[in-house]
């Protein structure tokens, strides 16, 4: 069975469950997949924040005497990494209150 055999099936398939439910309700639901997929990215925030963190430590240990420039550095890629966070949060919104 080929690719688009299967896509064909799949989609028919689809559009036999879809048959019953109204539009708005369709589009609440897309809404609400859509929303929960933007957030996301929020897990890869937490495990980034957290690398650069331990790393912050471990380079402060190695050398305490650039503490100041190590917590800028740090300071600095927490802020640029906390937007895919905030991106994400405020996707999810527009799709839940806006759609």
């Amino acid at each position: 069975m080929s690719f688009f055999n299967t896509a064909t099936l799949a989609l028919e398939f689809a559009a036999t469950l879809v048959e019953g439910v109204s539009d708005e309700g369709f589009t609440t639901g897309m809404a609400a997949i859509g929303a929960g997929l933007a957030m996301i990215p929020g897990v890869g925030v937490g495990i980034g924040q957290g690398k650069i963190g331990a790393e912050a430590v471990a380079a402060t240990c190695r050398q305490p005497e650039a503490k100041s420039d190590i917590l800028q550095t740090m300071i600095i890629g927490m802020g640029i990494t906390e937007t895919a966070a905030i991106y994400g949060v405020v996707i999810a919104f527009v799709l839940i209150f806006f759609s």
